[in-house]
């Protein structure tokens, strides 16, 4: 039984067959009833533009730029993709396989790959639901800006608002010696935020923000009720436009004056950051925050694919895509504060800054200063919006699976449609998110991410890592590999996942734990309070693994060792003669009454 499973409440024959190990001669029987029951992509490019759609996201416009130039510049390129290549295709890769081959979410793969770790299945189903809780806010945020953009003039650009402090407003860039703000932080701080003075003053609800936040619920909603079939869809128009976007931005910027300055900015190496552990450290979180590790939404995406689909070819169309648009995303932006810094005549360092201040507050004041700027601002916010979308499609879909996977019939008895199942969720995820919208909730934001995105994902990695390429072991994710290729895969995936992925992975915890600083907002402090309150996050997707272990081992029978032996035993029989792809399609029949509805 899965951790938080019901499964007295499944059907007699139903829940014999959960507790087993997979038959496989059972599921070749079934296979045909099966393969029209599992929910599968439309095509193969639904699920690579899928796929591309959640990797590249808000983080490959503003963090990347700036970890890019804060820790060497073009030297940062050998450590990013040093790590992209040992760990981002590899590990990639494996999650693929997973998903594929079982056919389930991360949950219930989890569970038969490694019976002791099946918590770190829930743990990313969970960290999944709390990062599809609050990352939707930015969404909102992205929205107030483009019904904004469409004014005769951008409201950002003047210091002659209501919600300007005067006396300490600059109409550009006032550089870091002085005690003015530009205007597009006030309005960022005081016109969309309203912001407080700290966490412990939450102020009233932002109704405007509480609208947007609706709206976007709403369109996510409408893009994934009916599961795969309507976000394969809507990620035909989503994955792509934002590349027109950024092309169309790189060619106006180019042309700037001062663009030149900062795009040497963004990629002058310098050579000696190579030494600093926290430059690779970086690299390394970029990697796997961006390409999706230990989220699970790989895993539930690929569950969705046909037996035998190609999975070695879109990993590499997957992660080249998204270093490539991390790279553009970087010649965009840069070009832009370069373009800044020549129109106030400062360097190219009192510009820059990191986090949601460089698409909301330091691009914004760019596109002002623009010829067409009408016509730039609406596009780049829109831009972002198309962004953030897929993300969040995938983030909210590793729920919705687990949900599907673990409590369907229960459910379906309830609710009768699983498009009501979805609804349910997006209105669960819509209120947790309400404290994000009040006038204090950029500082509930930060915390939240800084906990989830930094502290929780680095722990789940390594758990994955460590159940996944030691306990169940590289022998048998390369014959599951097989089974579904027709080959295994080369010496490189295979040195990868015995030896430098779990290295690499470890020496990263190790130095995070070691490099560990609490949480800020700019120069605001967290009280102690709130510091306990981000831990508390961090454990409820922590937690599921220890839980699971204990739970597990207190099942089995026997004496320790024997206990520990059976938990670490994979139920997935690889050794079966009647487990070959063309005769089956690894579903579980115990779930395919969960998601029949959605074919």
């Amino acid at each position: 039984m899965e951790v938080g499973a019901d499964n007295s409440k499944m059907p007699s024959d139903e829940r014999d067959y959960a507790l087993k190990p997979l038959d496989f001669k059972a599921i070749a029987e079934r296979s045909a009833e099966a393969e029209a029951q599992r929910p599968t992509w439309s095509g193969r490019l639904d699920f690579i533009l899928a796929s591309v759609g959640y990797a590249v996201g808000l983080g490959n416009v503003w963090r990347f730029p700036y970890l890019c130039y804060s820790s060497g510049g073009g030297a940062f390129m050998i450590p990013y993709l040093t790590m992209v290549i040992l760990c981002g295709i590899p590990l990639l890769y494996m999650e693929f396989a997973i998903g594929q081959y079982s056919r389930l979410g991360p949950v219930h793969a989890f569970a038969k790959i490694c019976p002791l770790f099946k918590g770190v299945g829930l743990a990313t189903v969970v960290i999944s639901f709390v990062f599809s809780t609050y990352y939707n806010v930015l969404m909102s945020w992205a929205l107030f800006y483009l019904f904004n953009s469409f004014k005769a003039v951008l409201p950002w650009t003047s210091c002659n608002n209501t919600w300007n402090a005067v006396g300490n407003c600059s109409s550009g860039f006032p550089g870091n010696n002085t005690h003015l703000q530009s205007a597009s932080q006030q309005f960022f701080d005081h016109r969309l935020l309203e912001k407080t003075s700290g966490i412990e003053e939450a102020g009233g609800l932002r109704w405007e923000l509480f609208g947007y936040l609706f709206i976007s619920w709403v369109i996510v909603y409408l893009c994934i009720f009916k599961g795969v079939k309507s976000t394969g869809k809507v990620v035909y128009f989503t994955a792509v436009f934002p590349y027109f976007i950024l092309f169309a931005l790189l060619i106006n910027n180019v042309q700037l004056p001062g663009a030149k300055n900062g795009i040497l900015y963004f990629v002058t190496p310098v050579w000696s950051k190579l030494f600093e552990v926290k430059v690779w450290v970086h690299a390394a979180a970029q990697v796997f925050n961006s390409i999706g590790i230990a989220f699970g939404s790989m895993i539930s995406m690929a569950s969705y694919n046909k037996f035998n689909n190609n999975i070695l070819r879109d990993v590499l169309i997957v992660s080249f895509t998204n270093s490539f648009t991390s790279i553009l995303a970087g010649f965009v932006i840069f070009s832009a504060i370069g373009y800044m810094a020549h129109v106030h005549n400062l360097p190219v360092d009192n510009i820059a800054t990191d986090g949601p201040g460089l698409v909301f507050v330091v691009y914004p004041e760019v596109l002002s200063t623009m010829p067409f700027y009408q016509l730039w601002a609406p596009l780049f916010f829109f831009m972002l919006l198309c962004l953030g979308l897929d993300s969040q499609f995938a983030t909210v879909e590793v729920a919705i699976t687990f949900i599907k996977d673990e409590f369907g019939p229960v459910v379906l008895r309830f609710l009768k449609r699983e498009e009501l199942l979805t609804l349910a969720v997006c209105i669960v995820c819509f209120i947790l998110g309400l404290p994000h919208v009040t006038k204090g909730g950029i500082y509930v934001f930060q915390l939240m991410d800084h906990y989830t995105a930094v502290v929780s994902l680095v722990f789940l990695a390594f758990f994955e890592v460590v159940a996944v390429c030691w306990i169940f072991g590289v022998p048998r994710i390369s014959l599951m590999i097989e089974r579904m290729q027709g080959k295994t895969p080369n010496i490189y995936f295979r040195l990868c996942w015995l030896l430098l992925c779990p290295m690499l992975v470890l020496i990263i915890l190790i130095s995070s734990i070691a490099q560990y600083t609490p949480a800020h907002y700019g120069k605001y402090k967290y009280p102690l309070w709130a510091e306990w309150v981000g831990w508390g996050v961090s454990l409820v997707s922590i937690v599921w693994i220890p839980l699971g272990a204990i739970q597990e081992m207190y099942n089995n029978k026997g004496s320790f060792l024997e206990r520990l032996k059976t938990t670490m035993t994979s139920t997935i029989d690889l050794d079966a003669e009647d487990s070959l792809p063309e005769k089956q399609n690894l579903d579980n029949p115990a779930s395919d009454t969960l998601i029949s509805s959605v074919a």
